[in-house]
């Protein structure tokens, strides 16, 4: 009794705790003292509420639970986007037989670098205690989320006591970075015209005559490639697929340092290159990989599968631009995963001589070097940061937004 006593206490202001306990007390004085019919009643009447006081302690909000369901637009929560929502239904039970009129339910959502995003609404249960409370998340950027504690508050009736109960209900969720389709790159084509003089050594990637499979049909395709018998069995459009020739294997190289980003937009754009990089290289079967230089240095070597390629992005999901130091010794630690003949794309926002003791390094190893340079919208020296690389035989491009990646890569947009 003591412990339920305490916790209607806990849910009673001061003033007001103090207020009834004094009505209550002087109702016994006066019921000793005076007797009779009406202070007797009066006792009852004081007595009952504080009774049902302690029944809204007891049960009630205080033994609430609930169960959590999330859907994206695609009723695919596992793949969200950044910029995308999430609409979240959370089903609420409130046992015991006392209604409620109302009680506000209050989340709170938590972002792996500690953001955290509070969400408050109020919900009327029916008489059984049963109640549903849907709502929508902001635009959500590339994270890792989790939902913290459940409270929900309630009032008696007269306004005496906040009854508040607490549960866990289970909600994790990650978001994938931004990513855009990237057509064509021309850093593997024959004879590029920007993209550096070693290109005219390689390979260009070009289909062989071999049949590998049937996919579906992309517009412009031409008449010769389509698959006349799975366009008729599937109803849809169906496209042969031919093999490609061998192109040497590409190492993508993330710069995680903490300084060498002005703003967390310009980092969350250099994950969103990468991301995109890693889409281009599985659809057109490229062997890629990925080097992160973050505060830990983590490296996946290059690999055609889409297994890999989704271990590869959903590293980026948790990355932050928390390095320090320069790069070249981070990576000399792990210059055993880097293949050699292999293509060395370096995504940094880094000009000058640091960049080119990277790029150096990598020639020392026998790979391709190339640079993305991530930029602000206003930032300048684009166009001769690509001159330097290009008098060195190197291909530069610079990268101003997420959009603009297929045209510079694809060579329609000045580098």
């Amino acid at each position: 009794m003591k412990s339920y006593l305490s916790g209607v206490a806990a849910g009673i202001q001061p003033r007001k705790f103090a207020g009834i306990l004094a009505i209550w007390t002087v109702t016994l004085l006066y019921v000793l003292f005076q007797g009779g019919k009406t202070s007797f009643m009066l006792f009852i009447m004081v007595s009952v509420l504080i009774l049902y006081l302690i029944i809204g302690a007891i049960g009630g909000v205080r033994r609430a639970k609930g169960t959590r369901s999330l859907h994206s637009e695609q009723d695919k929560p596992e793949l969200l986007y950044a910029g995308g929502y999430l609409r979240v239904k959370l089903q609420v039970n409130i046992p015991g037989f006392l209604p409620l009129p109302y009680v506000v339910v209050r989340e709170i959502l938590k972002r792996h670098n500690g953001e955290s995003w509070v969400f408050e609404e109020s919900l009327i249960p029916s008489l059984r205690g049963h109640g549903e409370l849907q709502f929508q998340t902001p635009a959500l950027e590339r994270g890792s989320y989790s939902f913290e504690r459940t409270d929900i508050l309630a009032e008696d009736i007269f306004g005496l006591v906040e009854h508040k109960g607490t549960f866990k209900a289970e909600g994790q969720f990650r978001v994938l970075p931004r990513a855009v389709f990237v057509q064509r790159w021309q850093l593997y084509e024959r004879r590029s015209r920007l993209a550096g003089l070693q290109t005219s050594l390689l390979n260009s990637r070009r289909e062989t005559t071999q049949i590998n499979g049937v996919r579906d049909y992309v517009y412009g395709d031409r008449m010769s490639r389509i698959h006349w018998n799975a366009t008729a069995k599937t109803g849809q459009w169906k496209s042969k697929e031919f093999e490609h020739e061998s192109v040497p294997k590409t190492i993508l190289v993330l710069d995680g340092s903490a300084d060498s980003y002005s703003s967390s937009s310009q980092f969350e754009l250099a994950v969103s290159v990468a991301a995109s990089l890693l889409g281009y290289g599985i659809r057109d079967r490229i062997g890629i990989g990925l080097c992160c230089l973050d505060r830990t240095t983590k490296v996946f070597v290059p690999a055609e599968s889409a297994a890999e390629r989704h271990k590869m992005v959903q590293y980026l999901i948790d990355i932050n631009a928390e390095g320090r130091g320069p790069l070249v010794p981070k990576l000399e630690q792990s210059h055993r995963m880097f293949p050699k003949g292999a293509y060395f794309v370096l995504i940094s926002p880094q000009s000058g001589q640091p960049v080119l003791d990277i790029l150096r390094w990598a020639e020392s190893r026998g790979m391709t070097p190339a640079h993305i340079r991530v930029q602000n919208q206003a930032a300048a020296g684009g166009r001769e940061w690509a001159d330097v690389l290009r008098s060195r035989g190197i291909t530069g491009y610079s990268v101003h937004s997420l959009q603009d990646l297929p045209a510079v890569l694809g060579g329609d947009a000045a580098v």
